[in-house]
C-alpha cells in the first residue's frame, strides 16, 4: 500500500490542470460518439436543446476558465497562497460538508452526464433525469444556505 505523500499545493495545483485537460478531452470525444451513433435532434424537446446545449458547452466553458485560472496561480504566488488559504478556510470546508460534500458533487457530475444524454436521445427519461437534477441542485442550494446562515450566527 502507498503511503500518503505530501504534495505541495502547487503539485496539486498542477495535477488539477492536468485533470482538467482530460475532462475537456472527453467532453470532446463524447461530442463526437454522440454525433456518430445519432443523438436525434428532431425528438428533442425545446427544454431539452435548451438544457443539453448549456450543460456541455456550459461545462467546457466553465472547464476551460478553470484551466486558465488554475495556471494564472500557479504563475502568482501570492494568489496561490491566498488561494490556499481560502481552500483550508474551515468555515468554507464546513459549510461544503454539510451541503453534501464530495458525494454529493459527484453525484451532480453524474446526473448533469445523465440529463445530457438521455436529452439527446429520450424524451421521457430526459424528463425524468432533469427533475432528479434539478431536486439536487436545489436540495444542496438549500442546504448550503441554511448553513451559511446558521454558522454566521
Amino acid at each position: 500500500m502507498k503511503t500518503s505523500t505530501k504534495t505541495t499545493y502547487a503539485g496539486r495545483l498542477r495535477r488539477r490542470v492536468r485533470v482538467l485537460w482530460c475532462v475537456a478531452a472527453l467532453m470532446l470525444a463524447y461530442m463526437v460518439i454522440v454525433g456518430e451513433t445519432g443523438g436525434d435532434s428532431r425528438i428533442m424537446s425545446q427544454l431539452a436543446q435548451i438544457v443539453s446545449r448549456v450543460i456541455f458547452f456550459g461545462g467546457l466553458a466553465w472547464v476551460a476558465a478553470a484551466i486558465v485560472r488554475t495556471n494564472k496561480l500557479l504563475k502568482n504566488r501570492a494568489a496561490m497562497r491566498e488561494s490556499q488559504l481560502q481552500e483550508l478556510d474551515e468555515r468554507n470546508r464546513y459549510l461544503h460538508d454539510k451541503s453534501g460534500g464530495t458525494v454529493m458533487d459527484i453525484l451532480l457530475l453524474i446526473l448533469l452526464f445523465t440529463t445530457l444524454t438521455a436529452a439527446l436521445y429520450n424524451m421521457p427519461a430526459f424528463y425524468t433525469s432533469f427533475a432528479l437534477l434539478a431536486a439536487a441542485v436545489l436540495l444542496k442550494g438549500g442546504a448550503y444556505l441554511h448553513y451559511s446562515r446558521a454558522s454566521k450566527e
